[in-house]
């Protein structure tokens, strides 16, 4: 049963390493090629002791997103060890028109500087920054290129002193967890909050860890046991489904507890399920045998597939009282609608 919910951080050794990691889904010859030499341009740039951002580890994130081959390219070329060696003129000649407006408009977004202590962003200030990196470019992927920078910048937090991991994590927490949830890009989204609540919030973060990680092999059982009984169900009223366990995030878990005010215990959707269909009549199929069987939990229904979030976003969220009076939040979605909650735009 499949819990994949964050990005995999990825250590990249060498060029066929990365390539063969990049050029997954990439079918044309052309795109194969400049994809190559990009490649091999930038990890003949690198230097061990450079801590500038690495565009490689950054178009690897783009990739588990199914970011096309433009974006991979245009990512790796706006490396910034290769601002000397590739002007946007030099790109265009290389590499063609398309690729390098991506660039321009990447180096454009990196212009803007991250967060000191120094000189933190307000909130006025922190919407503002959202609004002009999605107005100011006309293309979006240089958008998730930039978001996707974000990503690994706060994955080397550890390496930073307190002061700068704080900066930033709340510059991400104003400004980049808005913009990404916009965007309806849900990967993105769980692991920006959880790395930002790890640095500002780090003694409750450690204490939710700690009591989720101590109780997560009962957890992972009773959902497997859940699941399995779900698909055997859903099996028979003739719908072909996938359906596997959904990791909750701590972020949102300890939300939900000051919400609510309960103990992690008590939060309906710690135990989850997620099953995806093919169409919009068997999400309802679906629901309605999830009903019939288990007594489910009206305050904690949503159908967000009538009635979709302002992102795009679409599911129907319903939660049951599952075997042992356990509560278990189940969504269900199609395809489609999974991919659009996962990669967002």
């Amino acid at each position: 049963m499949k819990h994949r919910e964050f990005l995999a951080p990825l250590d990249i050794q060498s060029h066929d390493q990365a390539y063969e990691i990049l050029s997954k889904g990439i079918n044309t010859q052309e795109k194969q090629e400049q994809l190559s030499k990009a490649l091999t341009a930038v990890l003949n740039a690198y230097d061990e002791s450079d801590t500038r951002p690495n565009a490689v580890e950054v178009s690897t994130i783009l990739q588990q997103l199914n970011a096309d081959a433009d974006t991979l390219i245009a990512t790796l070329l706006s490396d910034p060890r290769l601002r000397e060696e590739f002007d946007h003129e030099a790109v265009e000649v290389q590499y063609g028109a398309a690729i390098t407006n991506i660039v321009r408009h990447i180096h454009w977004l990196n212009t803007f500087k991250d967060c000191t202590e120094e000189s933190p962003n307000a909130p006025e200030e922190a919407e503002t920054l959202r609004r002009m990196l999605l107005a100011t470019v006309d293309d979006i992927r240089a958008v998730l290129a930039k978001l996707a920078y974000r990503l690994q910048r706060l994955r080397g937090l550890p390496q930073e002193d307190e002061a700068v991991r704080r900066c930033i994590a709340r510059e991400t927490r104003d400004v980049y967890v808005p913009l990404v949830n916009r965007l309806g890009i849900a990967q993105l989204k769980w692991e920006m909050e959880d790395l930002a609540f790890r640095y500002l919030d780090p003694e409750p973060y450690m204490t939710l860890a700690k009591s989720m990680e101590g109780n997560r092999l009962m957890r992972e059982s009773f959902i497997e046991e859940f699941a399995y009984q779900l698909k055997d169900e859903v099996a028979k009223i003739g719908v072909d489904a996938e359906i596997s366990g959904r990791a909750k995030h701590l972020y949102s878990t300890w939300r939900k507890m000051q919400r609510k005010q309960v103990e992690v215990e008590e939060v309906a959707d710690l135990l989850a399920v997620r099953v995806i269909v093919d169409t919009v009549p068997q999400c309802y199929m679906v629901l309605g045998m999830a009903h019939h069987l288990w007594k489910h939990l009206p305050h904690e229904f949503d159908d967000y597939i009538a009635n979709s979030k302002g992102n795009g976003y679409q599911s129907i969220h319903t939660a049951v009282i599952g075997p042992g009076g356990r509560i278990v939040e189940i969504q269900i979605r199609t395809h489609e609608m999974q991919e659009f909650a996962e990669n967002g735009v």
